[in-house]
Formats: structure tokens, C-alpha cells, sequence
């Protein structure tokens, strides 16, 4: 067969190759990058399911408009009115899942040669999407705060990007929190440069402690012009339910009509069932304690595997502890001879029964060989502590 020529700008996820690795019996795996499907909130989900069917069976079932079911729209709009941001149901759509809004943008913005900017490391799978259009990707160094916005500036002035994407608050893989001053230079900077900053948001309601700073979208009230270049991609995936396919994108007027027509080829509608179910949960009430729930668990499991690498890896391996989301992104050192290439690391920790994912692919530029990132959200503490210490014999 003649494919087309774009798909000779991607090529298949390091990270879904390393999956097949996972059937061996007894693996550890901090390889995943999904919530725990044990925290889901099964009974809420059942409730709202059977409460869609049983008032509004036709919306619930029927075809519906691409824009999305509005009143999930409504739903999503009160969500976000409590993370301090005023947005109207026309003010956004629902998409299939966060992913979904990501390659809209693609379609949308991106022009075979187009430049885009994102984050060194970043979303193996944004790099792909955007590639898949056409993008030119180039990366942006992050350190502990996240993006570093000095380089950003340079970039920006050196290529003119299409857009800027970013994770600002627990980023995957980094697990880095943009700090409040930071952002709001970004949004100074986006008014400047006349740029378009991508917020994708996906674990920003995944705290352990105190809250992080506010959104990109919040903060833009606070810098005039900023919200005419921002987009912001939420998603219901991991603090509900990934199987539900919920997600959504708040932006400009003319942007998100050109989204809705790219998406009307796509998929028609994200599932109306679904989206029914959701703004049944949503108006239920039942978030604010799933989200303490799951908050607890994941900081507890956060702060074993913290400890668990500084007492076992010690000076081979650095990382910094996150505050929040599903990932620890750390680097092999080489300290007393140990190994620093972590493809090599993650092969030997096969043997050991434990599975993490090198950190090389995140990169769109410059691959970082001796970084890999860990996920520690699906694995109960006692099988951490199992598993950090396979990784000592690994290395």
C-alpha cells in the first residue's frame, strides 16, 4: 500500500513497545502513565449513568451536536468557575478526551514546515500529533519550575512559532509545577509576541498538599489581552474516568469554530451517553470527595517512592519530589560507576521484574539518555518499596 507522507514524520511509541514487554509474571510496572482504576467511583458512575437514561433517554442516546451536550457544558462551565475561571457553555467544547483537543489543534494551526514550541521533555504524544501534521517540534528547556521562560523568549524571537504548548502543573513526564511568577510572564510574553499558548491541564486537580498556583486561563484575567492566545485543554480522564473519554477545550471564538468543523469530520460528537453520564456526576456533587480520595492515596504512594529512591538509589539517581500528579521524572547520575543510560537501565530492570519508561522519546530535540520517568499511581506502597529495590539490583 501507498500510505501517505506524513506518516513518515512519527513512527510507534517507544513507550507502547515497552509495554509488550509487561507480560512476564510478577512485573512491578511504573511504566503507565493512567490513574488507579481501583479509586474509581464506580457507584457514583453507575448512579449518574442510570439518572441520564432515566431523564433525558433521548439526549442520552440520540446523535448530538459536535459542540458538545450542553448540559455537561453547563456542568463544565460551574467546574471551572471553582478553579477561578469564567467561561460560558458556548464558550467551549467537549472533546473526545483531552487528546482529542490536541489533535484538533494540529489540524487547525499546523501547516506542513510550521514551528511549534513545547516543552524539553514533554507528552510523547503531543510530539507525535503535532509531527503528524507537519510541525517542525522544537523544545523549550524546563528545570524544577517548569518551562525555563528566558529560553522561551529566545525561541520564540529565533523560530516565531505557530504556538507554544505546555503542561504548567504537574507535567508529564516532568512532574514540574510552573510557578506563579512564571506564568504570568508567559502570558505577558504571548501578549508580546502575539503567540498562542496551548495550557493542557490534565492533572492540575491531583494536589497532595496546598493547591498550585492558578491556571494559565485563570491568571489571564489578570494580564489584559492574554486570553485573545491562550487555549486550555481540560479532561475528565484522570480524576474521573479515562473510559469515559471526556475532555474539553476552552478558546478564542474563532478557533474553537474551526475545531468544531474538524471535529464534525472526525467524530460527529464525543459519546452522548458519555458526556450525559458525566454532567449527571458533575451536578451530583460527588468530585470534591473523589478528588480528596485519590488525592491521598497518590501522595501517600508519591512520598514512598521519594523515599524509596533516596534510601536505595542514593547518589546514582536525582529527581525532584513532585507535588502533585502521577510522575516522578528523575536522572541517572553515574555516580560510583553506576549506569547512566537509562535504556540500558530499563532493559536490566525487565530482567529484575520492574518496568519504568526511558526518558528519551519526551525530548523533541536533544534526547536526554540517562533521564526515565516512574508512575507510581498504580502501585500500592509495599509493591513500591518491592520495586525501587529491584531497581537497585538492576543498576
Amino acid at each position: 500500500m501507498q500510505f501517505a507522507d506524513r506518516l513518515n514524520n512519527v513512527e510507534t511509541s517507544a513507550i507502547r513497545e515497552l509495554f509488550k514487554l509487561l507480560g512476564k509474571p510478577g512485573i512491578i510496572s511504573f511504566a503507565g502513565g493512567f490513574p488507579d482504576s481501583a479509586m474509581f467511583d464506580v457507584e457514583g458512575i453507575r448512579e449518574a449513568a442510570m439518572k441520564a437514561l432515566a431523564e433525558e433517554p433521548g439526549g442520552a442516546l440520540q446523535y448530538g451536536a459536535t459542540e458538545g451536550y450542553n448540559p455537561l457544558r453547563e456542568q463544565l462551565g460551574a467546574f471551572m468557575a471553582g478553579k477561578g475561571v469564567t467561561v460560558a457553555p458556548d464558550g467551549l467544547i467537549v472533546t473526545t478526551g483531552s487528546q482529542q483537543a490536541l489533535d484538533l489543534i494540529g489540524k487547525t494551526l499546523v501547516s506542513p514546515g510550521d514551528k511549534v514550541i513545547v516543552e524539553a521533555p514533554t507528552f510523547l504524544a503531543t510530539i507525535q500529533c503535532f509531527r503528524l501534521y507537519g510541525a517542525n517540534v522544537i523544545g523549550a528547556p524546563i528545570d524544577a519550575q517548569g518551562v525555563r521562560v528566558d529560553r522561551l523568549e529566545q525561541l520564540i524571537a529565533e523560530h516565531k512559532p505557530k504556538f507554544v504548548y505546555l503542561i504548567p502543573t504537574f507535567g508529564n513526564p516532568s512532574g514540574a509545577t510552573l510557578s506563579l511568577e512564571r506564568r504570568k510572564r508567559i502570558l505577558e510574553l504571548a501578549v508580546k509576541t502575539q503567540t498562542v499558548v496551548i495550557e493542557d491541564d490534565p492533572y492540575g486537580d491531583l494536589y497532595f498538599g496546598a493547591a498550585p498556583p492558578p491556571s494559565l486561563l485563570s491568571l489571564s484575567a489578570q494580564v489584559p489581552g492574554s486570553r485573545d492566545w491562550l487555549v486550555h485543554c481540560g479532561s475528565l480522564s484522570k480524576v474521573l474516568s479515562p473510559g469515559l473519554r471526556v475532555g474539553w477545550m476552552i478558546a478564542p471564538a474563532e478557533l474553537l469554530a474551526k475545531a468544531t468543523m474538524c471535529k464534525q469530520f472526525s467524530d460527529a460528537h464525543t459519546s452522548t451517553f458519555a458526556q450525559a453520564t458525566a454532567a449527571q456526576y458533575l451536578k451530583a456533587g460527588r468530585m470534591p470527595a473523589t478528588l480528596a480520595h485519590v488525592r491521598q492515596v497518590y501522595a501517600g504512594r508519591a512520598r514512598t517512592m521519594g523515599e524509596s529512591l533516596q534510601r536505595e538509589l542514593g547518589e546514582a539517581i536525582s529527581f525532584t519530589q513532585p507535588g502533585g500528579g502521577l510522575f516522578f521524572w528523575a536522572r541517572l547520575t553515574g555516580a560510583n560507576g553506576k549506569l547512566k543510560d537509562a535504556n540500558e537501565f530499563a532493559k536490566r530492570a525487565i530482567e529484575q521484574g520492574v518496568a519504568f519508561v526511558p526518558g528519551a522519546p519526551f525530548f523533541a530535540t536533544n534526547p536526554d539518555v540517562a533521564t526515565l520517568r516512574l508512575s507510581f499511581a498504580t502501585v500500592g506502597e509495599d509493591k513500591i518499596r518491592e520495586g525501587v529495590a529491584r531497581l537497585k539490583q538492576a543498576l
